[in-house]
């Protein structure tokens, strides 16, 4: 365990591959994992189901439990991992509400790639028909916040791999 706790939010939109690179980075470090989506309250899921995206006030309910089981793991001294799009600073200012522990491990591919991905998953909640208002959305990382970006065009155990390297984590 790090000398200070740290939980890292892998980010990124729909399809970009956080759930897959979180559960093999919590799996090589023995860290706490959240799936992010499974703090969305029940009425923002079928929303998304049904093709709507959500809008900020939607999200706010969401962007507080995840900020929440950020800060149970940091006031626990534990690290953790936990999945959440981010997609906007300010969401990422409110995941981040204590300035520091936090480090967003953005997740970074290009439209084709991703749609590609959404076209070849089945059921998931959210449909490849939102990829566009995610990605109109997004307002990637800049440097002055805690964050990293990673390429997703590689296997996810090379990307896991990728985090692990850039963050000087053992494997």
């Amino acid at each position: 365990m790090a000398a200070k706790p740290v939980v890292l939010v892998v980010m990124g939109v729909s399809g970009s591959g956080k759930t897959t690179v979180a559960t093999l980075l919590a799996a090589r470090l023995g860290w706490p994992f959240e799936e992010g989506d499974s703090l969305h309250p029940k009425a923002k899921l079928d929303k998304m189901r049904s093709g709507r995206a959500l809008t900020d006030g939607d999200r706010r309910v969401w962007l507080a439990r995840v900020a929440d089981w950020i800060d149970e793991c940091l006031v626990r001294g534990e690290n953790g991992l936990i999945t959440c799009s981010a997609l906007k600073r300010s969401y990422r200012e409110v995941i981040n509400r204590r300035g520091s522990g936090v480090v967003f491990v953005y997740l970074a591919g290009s439209r084709e790639l991703i749609a590609a991905r959404l076209a070849g998953r089945t059921g998931h909640f959210m449909p490849p028909s939102l990829l566009e208002s995610q990605l109109s959305d997004l307002e990637e990382p800049t440097v002055d916040e805690p964050a990293i970006r990673i390429d997703v065009d590689a296997p996810p155990s090379s990307i896991a791999g990728a985090v692990l390297e850039r963050l000087a984590l053992p494997d």
